[in-house]
């Protein structure tokens, strides 16, 4: 699952981590939630997402199109707020 939108990884800090949107739907049973940690401008995010299915085609797992995506938008957009938002949580494959 992407949620591509800004802050979708942030939550409340306790005892037990961050309990936010991301951690339900894996307790839901999702494998894993790729989530921003901070607002996102739109353009640069339609381009590493663009990128990171291209990757998934291609036959890389998520966190490996995740990497090459953040890397081929760097390329374009270098000041790390428009790439380098994005975190993969739970499983790879």
């Amino acid at each position: 699952m992407v949620l591509s939108a800004c802050d979708t990884g942030l939550g409340s800090i306790t005892g037990d981590g961050v309990i936010g949107l991301s951690r339900s739907l894996i307790a839901a049973g999702a494998p894993s939630v790729v989530v921003s940690l901070w607002a996102v401008p739109d353009a640069p995010t339609a381009e590493l997402m663009a990128e990171f299915y291209r990757q998934m085609q291609q036959g890389q797992d998520k966190a490996q199109a995740l990497r090459q995506a953040m890397l081929a938008t760097m390329k374009t957009n270098p000041d790390p707020r428009d790439w380098a938002a994005f975190t993969l949580i739970g499983a790879a494959e």
